[in-house]
């Protein structure tokens, strides 16, 4: 389900916006996660999380003085990105805690997990060409019926997500938080 957000990503990281489940909505795997650590204080669970994807890529010849063009136009050809905006729209989103809880369908000492989980301590993670078939297959392995039917959304609009960078190795996907 597309989200109504977007934002664009040039190249020096600054960031432009446009705009068995318990009673507690955890599984008791996420709950042995949380008190296993710092997720329980990590401020990412109080925020929305929204899962970017390359939509299109442009040069801003703007920041490139002219005598430069013809080293940016060959920095590009041998796949440097100087002076290049990624333009992200938002494809997923869910709030922290709905994240936790999807991802703790995955095994805990996991690599997808530990990729995964790298949203809940930095903010931010990003998703490359080369994680995609560990990720798939991670995800695609959990039991749709162990899932909430939010994590069952989250994980079918993830692997359809990987799948276009695996059609596309150019595109990657982001996650990060926001209000």
């Amino acid at each position: 389900m597309p989200v109504d957000q977007s934002m664009s990503v040039n190249n020096s990281g600054s960031v432009n916006k446009s705009s068995r489940v318990d009673k507690s909505g955890f599984t008791k795997q996420s709950q042995s996660a949380e008190q296993s650590g710092s997720v329980a204080q990590s401020r990412h669970l109080d925020s929305q999380v929204y899962f970017y994807s390359l939509s299109r890529k442009f040069v801003d010849e703007s920041e490139v003085p002219e005598e430069a063009r013809q080293i940016m136009y060959y920095s590009l050809a041998i796949g440097h990105h100087l002076g290049v905006v990624d333009c992200l729209d938002a494809v997923l989103q869910c709030s922290g805690k709905n994240y936790l809880d999807w991802i703790c369908g995955l095994p805990l000492d996991s690599e997808a997990y530990r990729k995964m989980y790298g949203f809940l301590v930095f903010g931010e993670i990003t998703i490359y060409a080369e994680h995609i078939n560990m990720l798939a297959c991670a995800f695609d392995a959990i039991s749709a019926e162990s899932q909430s039917e939010t994590s069952q959304r989250l994980t079918k609009g993830f692997i359809e997500a990987l799948t276009a960078i695996y059609h596309e190795p150019s595109m990657y996907m982001m996650i990060r938080s926001g209000k």
